[in-house]
C-alpha cells in the first residue's frame, strides 16, 4: 500500500477541537489509527505547501491530500487536543506558534539528519522544531508621500507623536505578533509595553499584510509595516497594489530587522514518526529548498545551502537582530497587545 500524507487544517477554534477529541477518545480516529496516514495540520501558505507536496509526491511516489488552516487557531488546536491529536507534523508561517505546541510538550524531537540541513539561527536551540522558510519585517513605504530621508531609522521611532496617523498595521495577524514578539525578546516587557502604547496613539490598523499595503501604494497613510513577500508576490503579477511602494529594510539588527522563521515540527504523540521525519526532511532538503528559491511564494530558503530568490535582498544583507525562535512567547504578546488596546 503506498502511504499517504493528509495535510488537515482543523478550522475548529480550541473548544471545538477539544469536543472532537471527546468525541473520539473511546475509539479512536481513522487518522490516528491509520498507521500508513501521516496528518499534517498545515499553517504555511496553500500555494506553498502544494508545491512542496507535489515536488515530494513525484520525488517519493507519497501522495498528499491538503487541507489548510493559520497558525493561531492550530496551535491552540494542537494545544486542546494534547496526546490525543490526531496530528502527525504541523507547519507554520511564523514561529510564535511552534513555540506555543512546544512549550506544552507536544513535540518530539527532529532528527538529526534534518537539524543538520538547517543553519542554526534559523531553527529553536531546543532542537525540538525546525526552520523551514523565513521572511523580514519592512517598512512599506509610499514613495511620494515619504523621501527616503524622512524614513524611520528605527522600528521604535514609530512610537513617537510624529507617526500619528502615518503609519499601518495589521495587530490582529500572527505575522505582526510575531514582530512584536521579537520587540518583547530583544527589548523587554517594558520597552514593548512602552512601544505598544505610543504604536495605539498613531497607528492605523487594517485587516492583513496585503490591504495595508494597498492602502500605502492608494495613498491613504504613508507607509506601514509588513513582511517582504506581499510586495515581491505582487510585483511579480500586476504591481497595481504596490507600484507606488517601496521597501525600506532597518537593518543594523534593529527589530524592526528581524527575520521570522517558518516552522515544521512532528507530534510527539503520533504513531508514524519516521514518515513524518522524512517529510521534514524533504522539505528541508535541496529539493525542497528549491521549491522556495524558483517557486511564486517569495519567502527565503533557509536550508541545505540553497540560495534565496535572487530578486530578493540576501538574508545576509539584512542585518537581522539574532533572536532563538524558542523564546518568543506568543500568549504573553497577546496579552500586552490586549492591554494596549490593539487586540
Amino acid at each position: 500500500m503506498r502511504k499517504q500524507i493528509r495535510l488537515m487544517a482543523g478550522i475548529a477554534f480550541a473548544t471545538a477541537a477539544m469536543m472532537a477529541v471527546s468525541a473520539c477518545s473511546g475509539s479512536g480516529s481513522e487518522s490516528s489509527s491509520d498507521a500508513d496516514t501521516l496528518t499534517v495540520y498545515n499553517a504555511q501558505h496553500e500555494s506553498l505547501t502544494q508545491e512542496w507536496a507535489d515536488a515530494f509526491t513525484a520525488e517519493t511516489g507519497i501522495e498528499v491530500e491538503l487541507r489548510n488552516g493559520s497558525d493561531t487557531e492550530l496551535g491552540n488546536q494542537l494545544v486542546a487536543e494534547g496526546d490525543q491529536s490526531p496530528a502527525d507534523v504541523f507547519l507554520t508561517e511564523n514561529s510564535p506558534a511552534m513555540t506555543l505546541v512546544e512549550n506544552a510538550g507536544l513535540f518530539a524531537d527532529v532528527n538529526q539528519d534534518v537539524l543538520d540541513q538547517v543553519p542554526s539561527q534559523y531553527r529553536p536551540s531546543s532542537g525540538a522544531w525546525t526552520g523551514i522558510a523565513a521572511r523580514s519585517t519592512v517598512f512599506a513605504y509610499n514613495k511620494d508621500q515619504l523621501p527616503q530621508d524622512q524614513l524611520p531609522k528605527s522600528l521604535l521611532d514609530l512610537q513617537d507623536p510624529a507617526w500619528k496617523d502615518r503609519w499601518a498595521a495589521s495587530p490582529s495577524g500572527a505575522d505582526f505578533q510575531a514582530i512584536v514578539s521579537a520587540l518583547l525578546e530583544l527589548r523587554g516587557e517594558d520597552a514593548t509595553r512602552q512601544w505598544l502604547a505610543g504604536m495605539k496613539e498613531n497607528v492605523r490598523t487594517y485587516k492583513g499584510n496585503n490591504t495595508v499595503m494597498k492602502a500605502v501604494n492608494a495613498g491613504e497613510v504613508p507607509g506601514g509595516v509588513i513582511y517582504h513577500y506581499y510586495w515581491f508576490g505582487d510585483q511579480a503579477k500586476t504591481g497595481e497594489n504596490s507600484n507606488n511602494v517601496a521597501l525600506h529594510y532597518f537593518r543594523n539588527q534593529d527589530p524592526g530587522a528581524f527575520v521570522s522563521v517558518s516552522g515544521g515540527g512532528v507530534l510527539k504523540s503520533s504513531s508514524n514518526q519516521d514518515a513524518a521525519q522524512q517529510f521534514l526532511k524533504f522539505v528541508t532538503g535541496k529539493s525542497g529548498q528549491e521549491v522556495l528559491q524558483t517557486g511564486t511564494s517569495f519567502e527565503y530558503t533557509v536550508a541545505s545551502d540553497v540560495p534565496a530568490n535572487p530578486e530578493l535582498v540576501p538574508l545576509a544583507d539584512l542585518q537581522a537582530p539574532p533572536v532563538d525562535p524558542a523564546k518568543l512567547n506568543s500568549p504573553q504578546v497577546t496579552a500586552l497587545m490586549t492591554e494596549a488596546g490593539l487586540l
